[in-house]
């Protein structure tokens, strides 16, 4: 990724102040620099991942389009929620699986949000079918399992996120060796670094490191599920 690509602390510096001015007025008024600051150095960004991302595994997608895309919309939907506030204060993006509109499928994922930057891989909120065969893959192949999460650069680079069961899931014995495991709700990893390292011009070498470090988790969570990878 060269400099014209860089992100710029002025993505940053949008976002701050769309936070205290969370309307839509505000919003029409800068929406030219919404794109030139924030949408459209990011697509570039997305673009540019689409290479080392295919070494990494040919069946994920990095799709800079403006809509329908990697880039997740920054309008919030309100439907459902007490806060009405109209707009993300965060940038995300999201490269998914190939199959990953027709399945429950594992994938990458980049947040931009100030003084909360992170990168993550695998399932959020995988759906009770596909939560059963990540449970089942693990007591299957506890070894493979236990391999890829104690792996050296794995634990080095990620933590595991994301919520459990209070108690053993039905049917699942509560004293299997792996029985925290097995109770998660979510399967996946997450690693924060500072706003400052997204402005850098080797940012896309740094987030490419880190998706190389999660790729045998989401290689082991693509088989579980009946994917490629």
């Amino acid at each position: 990724m060269n400099k014209e690509q860089s992100l710029s602390p002025r993505l940053f510096d949008f976002l701050r102040e769309l936070k205290d001015n969370n309307n839509r007025p505000w919003f029409e008024a800068n929406k030219e620099r919404y794109k030139f600051e924030v949408r459209d150095p990011v697509r570039d960004f997305i673009s540019a991942f689409a290479q080392p991302l295919s070494k990494i595994s040919p069946h994920f997608v990095a799709d800079p389009r403006a809509n329908g895309g990697s880039l997740f919309r920054i309008y919030r939907d309100v439907r459902f929620s007490k806060d009405k506030t109209p707009y993300k204060t965060n940038v995300g993006a999201h490269f998914r699986h190939s199959a990953g509109k027709d399945a429950h499928a594992p994938g990458f994922y980049l947040h931009f949000e100030p003084a909360m930057c992170f990168a993550g891989c695998g399932i959020w909120r995988p759906d009770n079918q596909t939560l059963g065969k990540i449970r089942k893959a693990i007591i299957d192949r506890p070894e493979e399992w236990t391999d890829v999460v104690s792996n050296k650069n794995f634990r080095s680079t990620f933590k595991m996120s994301g919520e459990s069961l209070k108690r053993p899931p039905k049917g699942f014995d509560p004293e299997h060796p792996l029985i925290e495991d097995l109770k998660r709700k979510d399967f996946v990893a997450v690693t924060s670094f500072p706003q400052e390292d997204a402005c850098r011009p080797d940012f896309i070498d740094r987030f490419s490191g880190i998706a190389r470090s999660g790729s045998e988790f989401v290689k082991f969570l693509s088989k579980a599920v009946g994917v490629p990878f």
